[in-house]
């Protein structure tokens, strides 16, 4: 150690220089990424202690590295002083370059004020180790220090600024970066304790030692410190990172659930709370003058069948379909969807009524244009009911529901078409709606009963079987027309618990009349198309039937050809099904659908019941109802299938139907539906009657 230097200081001033560097490095993109006010003063506070320390050490050790003994060891407060500088030049460099962008005059500025710190820190660190006999070179020593100083501070904030200009936090950039910046300063600030004649005079071994240990505690300290601020750093901002990740996810999931909330999840469009409020602001412009306002309530025709036949995943295809459509033809934020496959749109400032009718026309044939859905190609026509304002409704509820009710009426006109809410419907409506509300009590309160038509063999005319007929009174409507709370039961779902009371109602009454003497009749009874698609029907009929201790053979279950024929090959096993149960079955309405031959022999139905509608013509004396007739009867006939006429009213057309072969009878001509106890007085009076 010739008198002057000590080689393990001198690679440590380095080590605490390249881990300053870093450090700098490490904070400003921290700095410049924090938005909140708080971090920003953390950072600083962090950036400023551990910088200050690390520029403070490096000059510190690096002057140690030169020094060969500390006899009196350090003046506190120059040290102290010198610290504090050393903090305000890392002040420096955070604020000169936390900007958008670094100017040439504001480096240069920084630089000097850099300098301006820097010197005299240096100064004040040698003044304060009592250093004895030390030879300043006279000359250049102030001049060479201040334009080093200068040239260090401009160097640095230059490369602080091309970092911060590419906010670049790679690793594997960061350490060669600040070596190089570390080595750099180190041989200057060497080189110019060289060039402006510092000497200082050697020292004994022991003197020596206790120069390294002290510059060894402070670079190791040093390093220490600003490690463990790195690594807490980097902790604190990973785990920043994630609660901001955290509430980014949570701000996210409260937009989705707020979108939700406001918007149908499968089409996107609003949902009925949304279209409700916007219907609300619409009308307030109404009010306002700012045009007219229609509702339109629009439902899609079969869509049902769809969904059925293609399932559900091409349900949804068509419904997002028809969406797109309706928002591509009305705005978007205009129409919602409110139910399966229900939409609702709100026309505003509308010039006239009739312009929101054109609007209504030209989505209708909008409409017809098929749909390709999985490769099929579809056709979803709409009916649509159109509700005014004011005229219709005075409030957003109301206009909804005035046009759910004209569309009610565009489907009940043939659908694929519109219809305008007017008076009429109101009443129409109100009345299903009690017709509805009073089914629910109509079997408990004994409301609802069963009347029998009895059917009559043709040639003899004994009564060979009956028509189970549902009948209803409504304690505040009367009598209602069953196919009037048949039709409601249907659109309501009460269907399949209504045709569950028929049919043990029924059995009842079968044994009620076995026990009673009288021959067994076989009752036939109407099924819905509802009560066909319901699983497990025929378990159930045929549970009912065995508690009630009734053959199925009594049992005779009619459906209407075309809905027979809607969907031939599931009736042909579910016919299977009531066969196997040894339930009979019959075909009403025949000759109004369009039946196959072939279907029809595979259902092995036990009666053909020919439609009313041919019956009462034989009254007008045609050969078409004549000739219709016969031929139902010999196919029937062919396929060992019996013939029932209904609707009977006259002596003629019961004596006709007689002559051709028409195997029984069922109308007013013979008797209308009578209550359980009227029609065994019917049956036993016929009895009585054939006796004689």
């Amino acid at each position: 150690m010739n008198g002057s230097f000590h080689l393990a200081l001198a690679l440590l001033a380095p080590l605490v220089g390249a881990t300053t560097t870093y450090q700098a490095l490490d904070v400003m993109p921290r700095l410049a990424a924090s938005r909140e006010r708080w971090q920003r003063t953390a950072w600083y506070v962090v950036g400023v202690w551990m910088i200050g320390i690390g520029l403070w050490s490096q000059h510190f050790v690096g002057t140690l590295a030169r020094v060969p003994q500390l006899r009196d060891g350090l003046d506190p407060l120059l040290c102290i002083a010198s610290g504090l500088l050393a903090l305000l030049a890392a002040y420096v460099v955070l604020a000169m370059t936390d900007v958008v962008m670094l100017t040439r005059t504001r480096m240069i500025a920084g630089g000097m004020l850099l300098a301006g710190c820097v010197l005299p820190m240096h100064l004040l660190m040698v003044a304060s180790l009592h250093l004895p006999a030390v030879r300043v070179g006279a000359g250049q020593h102030l001049w060479l220090w201040c334009v080093v100083v200068v040239v260090i501070g401009a160097a640095v904030l230059k490369l602080l600024h091309a970092f911060r200009a590419r906010h670049n936090r790679s690793l594997r950039r960061r350490i060669p970066v600040a070596l190089g910046n570390a080595l750099i300063l180190g041989a200057t600030l060497h080189l110019a304790m060289r060039m402006s004649g510092e000497r200082f005079p050697a020292g004994n071994a022991g003197d020596a030692a206790a120069v390294v240990w002290v510059g060894s505690m402070i670079g190791v300290i040093a390093l220490v410190s600003m490690g463990s601020a790195i690594g807490l750093s980097e902790w604190v901002t990973r785990l920043y990172q994630r609660t901001r990740s955290l509430a980014g996810s949570l701000d996210d999931l409260h937009d989705r659930l707020r979108y939700l909330s406001t918007h149908d999840a499968l089409t996107g469009l609003p949902n009925r709370a949304t279209l409700v409020d916007r219907l609300e602001r619409a009308l307030d412009g109404a009010r306002d003058g700012r045009g007219y306002v229609a509702v339109l309530y629009i439902d899609l025709d079969g869509f049902k069948h769809i969904n059925e036949s293609l399932g559900q995943t091409a349900g949804d295809q068509v419904l997002c379909a028809v969406a797109e459509r309706l928002a591509t033809h009305l705005r978007y934020e205009s129409v919602g969807r409110v139910g399966g496959d229900e939409f609702v749109a709100v026309l505003e400032r509308m010039r006239s009524q009739d312009s929101a009718h054109r609007i209504v026309e030209r989505l209708l044939d909008a409409m017809q244009l098929p749909l390709v859905v999985g490769g099929i190609t579809l056709c979803a026509t709409p009916s649509i009911g159109v509700a005014h304002f004011p005229q219709d409704g005075d409030s957003a509820e109301a206009l909804i529901a005035h046009a759910d009710v004209a569309m009610s009426a565009a489907k009940q006109a043939g659908r694929n078409g519109y219809s305008i809410y007017d008076t009429s419907m109101r009443r129409r409506a109100e009345r299903a709606l009690a017709i509805q509300r009073g089914l629910h009590a109509a079997i408990e309160d004994g409301s609802l009963s069963l009347h029998y038509q009895s059917k009559h063999d043709s040639a003899t005319g004994a009564i060979v079987g009956a028509e189970a007929l549902a009948r209803w009174t409504h304690p505040e409507l009367g009598e209602v027309p069953p196919m009037e709370f048949i039709a409601v039961a249907e659109r309501s779902g009460q269907i399949g618990r209504i045709g569950e009371w028929v049919i043990r109602e029924a059995c009842r009454q079968i044994g009620a009349w076995r026990g009673q003497g009288m021959a067994p009749l076989r009752i036939a009874i109407n099924l819905s198309p509802l009560q066909l698609n319901q699983s497990g029907f025929v378990d159930t009929a045929a549970r009912i039937a065995a508690e009630a201790g009734v053959d199925p053979a009594l049992i005779l279950f009619e459906v209407t050809e075309s809905i027979a024929m809607e969907n031939a090959e599931r009736t042909r096993l579910m016919l299977r099904d009531f066969r196997e149960r040894g339930f009979e079955f019959a075909i009403d309405d025949f000759g109004t659908g369009y039946s196959s031959l072939a279907y029809l022999q595979k259902f092995q139905v036990r009666q053909l019941k020919i439609d009313r509608f041919f019956v009462q013509a034989l009254d007008e004396g045609g050969p078409e109802a004549r000739a219709i007739i016969a031929a139902i009867i010999d196919l029937a006939h062919t396929l060992a299938i019996e013939v029932v006429a209904e609707g009977v009213e006259t002596q003629l057309q019961a004596s006709v139907l007689r002559t051709l072969g028409c195997d029984q009878l069922q109308g007013y001509h013979f008797s209308r539906p009578l209550p359980p106890e009227e029609f065994e007085r019917h049956c036993r009076t016929l009895m009585v009657l054939a006796l004689v």
